[in-house]
């Protein structure tokens, strides 16, 4: 055993402990610094906490390695639940896009089909169009009621490339906008709510362009309608008949109003047949003797009885006299056929055109004849000359018109000529 020292600086310490072994003879011995006792206490404490440490591993390694690959587990399913989440959501935009996109096709088709229509009906409405353009000049002489628009004949065709123009326009602006539907959820339904608002405003555009259309048909199919009843009014007056059963319809039943493009066929059909009818009325009136053979002479002798110029006497004069130097041109007053051309007694040089009907006329006194029998005649085609040939006392047209050989009175076709002359 080791023995302790005192120390009279530091006070008592404790020696290093000493270990004697004794075997026999040999008596061996060592001694163990306290450094040396904590370092083996360390290794042993550390070699047991080692062996704790691996023990504790191995009984409890089962149950960590079942909570990482819970844990494991529970976060890929939370990874996989997200992931679905979103493709919901992708396969719920992507399925409003296409949605969209359908309705965004189905309103350009749509107004691509009115397009098309609205061309049909301007290759329709132009051959109609140029057939109105003669009854255009016409139709400014009649009173339009004051609710209707100006009679232009130019209105139809330009709607109808206004309203082509508009639609290729719309078409872009909807593909642009379908182009750009690939925002979001709430941008497309912007986009959608725009492309809505767009197409609503180009249909309410398009309907109105089709309503000027039909009224503007409906406008000039009345007035063609009062041009022909004025023309035919004017005639009558005078004693000509251009059908007895013009203006005279039987028929009946009840109103079934037309829409769409049942409407549009109607009001063109109406318009075709009321420029037929003004077409026929003003080829029938220019066939009548309604012109003027000597525009602006003054007429010296009317018709009816009269104090003859020769011999003093009461006497009946068949037409009226015009006052004219001798070599004034004598123009036709309607379309017809030379029956006579030549010397005719009393009345000297004379031509007679017969206008179909039994109804003629004639100028005589003329001083040199420019056309011959049977020779076709226009209205204003220069017949002769004035002059005062046959019984005659002094240089004059004498004119007359006839009806089945009976005199008539040359004044009421001078004013019904006058009436009309605008709308032939």
């Amino acid at each position: 055993m080791s023995q302790t020292r005192s120390s009279a600086v530091f006070g008592k310490r404790k020696e290093p402990h000493t270990i004697i072994i004794a075997h026999g003879d040999d008596i061996r011995h060592f001694t163990v610094r306290p450094w040396m006792a904590a370092l083996c206490g360390s290794v042993l404490a550390a070699i047991a906490i080692g062996y704790l440490l691996a023990t504790s591993y191995l009984v409890l390694r089962d149950d960590l390695i079942g909570a990482t690959v819970a844990r494991q587990a529970r976060l890929q399913q939370a990874y996989e639940d997200r992931i679905s989440a979103l493709r919901t959501q992708v396969d719920r935009i992507t399925s409003r896009q296409l949605l969209d996109q359908r309705l965004m096709e189905s309103k350009v088709a749509e107004l691509l089909d009115r397009q098309e229509e609205l061309s049909e009906r301007n290759g329709r409405m132009l051959p109609l169009l140029e057939k109105a353009a003669g009854a255009s000049a016409g139709s400014a002489d009649i009173p339009i009621p004051s609710a209707k628009p100006e009679v232009r004949a130019d209105i139809a065709p330009a709607n109808a490339y206004a309203a082509s123009a508009v639609t290729n326009s719309a078409v872009a602006a909807l593909a642009r906008i379908t182009k750009g539907s690939t925002a979001g959820k709430a941008g497309s339904a912007s986009i959608a709510d725009r492309a809505d608002l767009m197409f609503l405003t180009i249909n309410k555009s398009l309907r109105e362009i089709e309503s000027r259309q039909l009224e503007k048909i409906r406008t000039l199919t009345e007035n063609a309608y009062k041009t022909a009843d004025t023309i035919v009014a004017a005639l009558e007056s005078a004693g000509l008949e251009i059908d007895a059963t013009y203006g005279s319809s039987d028929a009946g039943g009840p109103l079934v109003p037309v829409t769409g493009a049942e409407s549009f066929d109607s009001e063109v059909e109406e318009l075709d047949e009321a420029l037929s009818k003004l077409d026929s009325v003003r080829d029938a009136a220019t066939k009548m003797p309604i012109a003027n053979p000597a525009p602006g002479r003054v007429v010296t002798s009317g018709f009816g009885v009269r104090r003859d110029p020769l011999i003093g006497k009461p006497a009946f004069h068949a037409g009226i006299d015009f006052r004219a130097s001798i070599g004034l041109p004598v123009h036709a007053t309607g379309t017809g056929t030379v029956s006579k051309a030549g010397w005719n007694g009393g009345y000297g040089r004379m031509v007679e055109i017969d206008h179909g009907d039994g109804l003629t006329t004639r100028f005589a006194h003329l001083s040199e004849i420019k056309v011959t029998e049977g020779q076709a005649i226009e209205v204003g085609q220069l017949l002769g000359l004035a002059g005062s040939s046959g019984r005659s006392t002094g240089p004059h047209i004498h004119y007359e018109i006839r009806r089945d050989d009976k005199p008539l009175n040359p004044v009421k076709f001078l004013k019904a000529g006058k009436a009309i002359g605008t709308l032939l």
